[in-house]
């Protein structure tokens, strides 16, 4: 089992991004936290990387679902979704598997929630 899924596509870094947050938002998700990996590693380590964004996102009702039936799984959310320059006017845009991420945890009602998270996840990926 992939803990992610992903789809490259012939589009500007912007545009994935203006898009994958457009997609996020019509399934309910909102993002949370914004990690610029390029800012990052040139600020701390002084050197260079492609452009690299994670997008920490969330949809509020799935994410209340997952703690009520799991408390400990905060140390799991938001879901990680990234877009990358992966060069020749190409980025790729990924997302974490929540399936997958959460198949250490024995927990039924969370399986259905994080089901569910998969579908709408996968369904903005394929939809960049």
């Amino acid at each position: 089992m992939s803990y992610y899924f992903s789809k490259t596509a012939a589009m500007s870094f912007e545009d994935a991004l203006t898009r994958l947050e457009q997609l996020l938002g019509e399934e309910g998700f909102g993002i949370l936290t914004r990690i610029d990996v390029q800012d990052v590693f040139r600020a701390k380590l002084d050197v260079p990387f492609r452009r690299y964004l994670i997008l920490g996102a969330c949809n509020p009702d799935f994410a209340f679902e997952a703690l009520k039936a799991e408390d400990k799984v905060g140390t799991m959310l938001p879901c990680n979704v990234v877009v990358q320059e992966t060069g020749s006017g190409r980025v790729e845009v990924a997302a974490i598997d929540p399936v997958a991420s959460m198949s250490a945890i024995d927990n039924g009602s969370l399986r259905v929630v994080s089901q569910e998270v998969r579908t709408r996840l996968q369904r903005v990926i394929d939809s960049c």
